[in-house]
């Protein structure tokens, strides 16, 4: 009787553990994303049985249903006006904006349950996870990028209303940006990441990276991330296994010409994160690698920016409201940017020598990577912006009436307005 009581305890133990693991830990081939339905279904087992984790759903998308941020608080705090008072550090990481590119999804399902299971969530650092943001496109389930190598099946970019996500940042035309934009001004992050997949050309990194741009970037988060934050996190990637290189947009035809540090303008998440002073990245890992190398080097970005975050937690929010007193006294404002030819950094690049060959569909020349002739080289990097166009802050700006979705997001970014108190005549300046 005693040897079958443990038998079955051990049954019990083997069972609790393996329902802790996700859809793609389960998934023999590692290639597999977890459905919409078995996100929620997971995180809501997670937080039963782990105190310092909360699902608190914001509005709903344009497919119904509501959007889900995990929050992880080591003190199980999780008002985040309490939290701004105990002077922690907010990080807010987004997860399928684009479902065709999911990794963030289920690279994020395991990070939070092994920051909880090794009891290794920070002290100094609330971390809030948008589960899913393309619900809709996430449910619209199949292969839609051509070439990706994995996983099995994931969503369509386009969400129910075939918007794509990340261009809505300033014209808000989804239910789901009124949601992630209410997120972001609620919980007030110092950093921000959004996880995606790259395509294009073929190189040997699993991993790249955008960050906001340095000259568009406040000038005193940019100090920070420029010097600090961002060279720490790409030593802590090159020694976990997965160098990194910068998010390879090709100035010429393939990337050894030279590649562009991309101009992340505030249609998209992390350029509107950016107008608010967050410090802002995308991870793009190659869509041509293996899903489970992709999901891994997602992994590790967030535990090296977590680990980072917790390690300066009073500098960046020092830094961060500097930035923001640095804005309420700035006059000037760029609008518009150009890349600055003029000024050419370089960085050491490794990558495949293309070339061409007749496309096996058209018989027209098309272009290919050789994985064969691997290289190391140096090559331009233009990473450099100058402003095309500046404009002086006015006293105020006067919002006709009939703009009344103009309004609306302003209330949304807690932007201070007033009615006038009766028609009037006024003297203005207007452009358009």
């Amino acid at each position: 009787m005693k040897i079958f009581a443990l038998a079955l305890s051990a049954c019990l133990f083997v069972v609790a553990a393996h329902a802790q693991l996700t859809p793609f830990e389960l998934s023999k081939d590692k290639n597999y994303t977890a459905t919409y339905a078995q996100v929620i279904s997971y995180y809501t087992k997670l937080a039963k049985t782990s105190p310092q984790m909360k699902l608190i759903n914001y509005g709903s998308t344009d497919i119904g249903k509501p959007l889900t941020l995990v929050v992880l608080s080591r003190d199980k705090v999780f008002d985040p006006a309490t939290i701004k008072k105990q002077n922690k550090r907010v990080l807010l990481i987004n997860n399928g904006i684009h479902p065709g590119e999911p990794e963030g999804i289920d690279a994020s399902m395991m990070f939070a349950r092994d920051l909880m299971k090794k009891n290794g969530l920070p002290k100094n650092v609330v971390i809030c996870i948008v589960a899913l943001y393309n619900i809709d496109g996430s449910l619209n389930r199949g292969l839609s990028r051509i070439n990706q190598n994995g996983p099995s099946a994931y969503g369509f970019r386009g969400n129910s209303r075939n918007l794509d996500l990340n261009r809505d940042f300033i014209k808000v035309d989804s239910r789901n940006t009124i949601a992630l934009e209410t997120i972001i001004n609620t919980w007030n992050p110092e950093i921000f990441l959004d996880n995606h997949t790259s395509d294009g050309a073929d190189y040997q990194y699993v991993m790249t990276l955008i960050e906001t741009q340095k000259d568009k970037q406040n000038r005193i988060l940019a100090d920070y991330t420029s010097k600090t934050l961002s060279p720490e996190l790409y030593k802590r990637m090159k020694a976990s296994g997965f160098e990194m290189t910068p998010y390879v947009e090709s100035e010429d035809t393939t990337p050894d010409n030279g590649i562009v540090s991309f101009l992340e303008t505030p249609r998209f998440a992390t350029g509107y994160t950016a107008q608010h002073n967050i410090i802002s990245y995308i991870t793009e890992t190659h869509m041509l690698k293996e899903f489970d190398k992709r999901v891994w080097a997602t992994y590790d970005f967030m535990q090296a920016l977590v680990d980072i975050n917790e390690r300066d937690a009073k500098l960046i929010g020092e830094v961060k409201a500097k930035a923001d007193e640095d804005v309420k006294q700035q006059k000037t404002f760029a609008m518009g940017w150009a890349v600055d030819y003029k000024n050419v950094d370089s960085l050491s690049f490794k990558g495949y020598f293309g070339g061409y060959k007749p496309s096996e569909v058209s018989g027209l020349s098309r272009l290919y990577y050789d994985r064969s002739k691997p290289f190391t080289k140096t090559i331009k990097y233009f990473d450099n912006y100058v402003a095309t166009l500046t404009v002086d802050k006015p006293v105020a700006y006067i919002i006709p009436q009939a703009w009344g979705k103009i309004i609306e997001l302003y209330k949304l970014n807690k932007v201070a307005m007033r009615p006038l108190a009766h028609d009037t005549t006024i003297a203005v300046q207007m452009f358009t």
